[in-house]
């Protein structure tokens, strides 16, 4: 099951280098992951800040 970053992401960038398969990108207000590549590992989770990334 993928990850997915809710709306109190504060665009800190934290957990895009942290993502093994670059599922995460910058998007027009907040990151987004890539549900199709993101593996589930849960590296972003353990970076964010603001708690923002839960699985689906």
């Amino acid at each position: 099951m993928a990850h997915v970053i809710s709306d109190t992401c504060i665009s800190c960038g934290a957990c895009e280098p942290e993502c093994p398969v670059d599922a995460i990108s910058a998007g027009d207000s907040q990151y987004v992951i890539d549900a199709d590549v993101c593996i589930d590992c849960g590296a972003c989770v353990a970076v964010c800040p603001t708690d923002s990334i839960a699985p689906m």
